[in-house]
């Protein structure tokens, strides 16, 4: 008989026993350990988001967010085609520790618009008493306080994979124990397989396979302009292919700025992209090929296997 691996979000009892007929114990497992076993390449995979609407729904989270939970499924609906019709992203955020009582008693919403792009990094908060009232909120940049303090929003969207769950927790606690005012809970934000995933506002920096103890280290290095490369999936305002040259360009130069690098220009070609990318007072030039993975099963909830691109460096030039 095979057993539950410990780390297995089952806790190693409720699925104890055999593997399902016809499948793997490696198939069996969770998708993050999975990925961890192959060994799958985060550079290049972080979901596009150059703006961002937080809206904070303390109750509980069905697989989506906005419209499974105690907000009216219609207003939620209306509220992330708004947003997503202007070109931002929107994610449901919460406290974490907070009873159930309490997070039914969410008597007030407050928001947040986030801007990542290059150069114009900045957040801004609000409330409302109404959640309807985010209907006619302006998503120009207009409204709200702004914020020179940092977010660091944990995906725990356990409805969604429970791997975010299994291993977006420890580090929710973890950063709400010592930056409790910066914390937050947040719904799914993509790449289950890479749990426990991260984004750091307003750079928009998206780490994955992040534990306790190293979602400590982001934040020491965030709070001294720097980042953990080994960790980092990429900046959601830049496309995935720019996210790989960045990670490639810090491979080669040990450079681990924040703003290290500006992208000047991205170019399709047979093989793959050249991405040019500025550094300092130098131009990099960037050669990103890409490779098709064996067929995965690349969620917790997967039942077909497919291969997923992934992006793996050709060469890296100095001008």
């Amino acid at each position: 008989m095979t057993s539950v691996p410990a780390d297995h979000p089952s806790g190693g009892a409720a699925r104890a026993g055999s593997p399902p007929a016809g499948g793997s114990v490696q198939e069996w497992l969770p998708c993050s350990n999975r990925a961890l076993e192959r060994g799958d390449p985060l550079p290049g995979t972080a979901g596009f988001g150059e703006r961002w609407l937080l809206v904070e729904i303390e109750s509980g989270w069905g697989r989506h967010a906005f419209f499974d939970s105690e907000l009216d499924p219609g207003l939620g609906a209306r509220i992330v085609a708004r947003a997503e019709a202007a070109g931002i992203r929107p994610l449901a955020i919460r406290r974490t520790r907070l009873r159930a009582p309490q997070r039914r008693e969410q008597a007030s919403w407050r928001w947040a618009l986030v801007d990542c792009r290059p150069g114009s990094e900045s957040i801004r908060w609000g409330r409302v008493d109404d959640p309807a009232d985010l209907l006619d909120l302006p998503l120009d940049g207009s409204a709200g306080e702004p914020s020179a303090a940092p977010i660091y929003a944990v995906c725990t969207h356990a409805r969604h994979d429970q791997c975010c769950a299994v291993r977006g927790r420890p580090v929710v606690e973890a950063l709400a124990a010592s930056h409790p005012e910066f914390t937050w809970e947040c719904s799914h934000l993509g790449g289950d397989r890479f749990a426990a995933t991260m984004v750091v506002f307003p750079h928009g920096l998206h780490y994955g396979r992040v534990t306790a103890d190293r979602a400590e280290t982001i934040v020491e290095r965030y709070a001294e302009g720097r980042v953990v490369p080994d960790l980092l999936r990429g900046r959601t305002s830049l496309t995935t292919v720019a996210q790989a040259a960045e990670a490639f360009a810090r491979d080669e130069t040990g450079d681990d700025r924040v703003d290290a690098f500006r992208e000047i220009s991205e170019r399709p070609h047979p093989h793959g992209w050249t991405v040019e990318l500025e550094h300092d007072a130098d131009r990099l030039t960037v050669e990103v090929g890409e490779r098709l993975s064996e067929p995965m099963l690349s969620t917790c909830a997967a039942t077909l296997a497919h291969p997923v691109r992934e992006f793996v460096p050709v060469s890296v030039a100095r001008r």
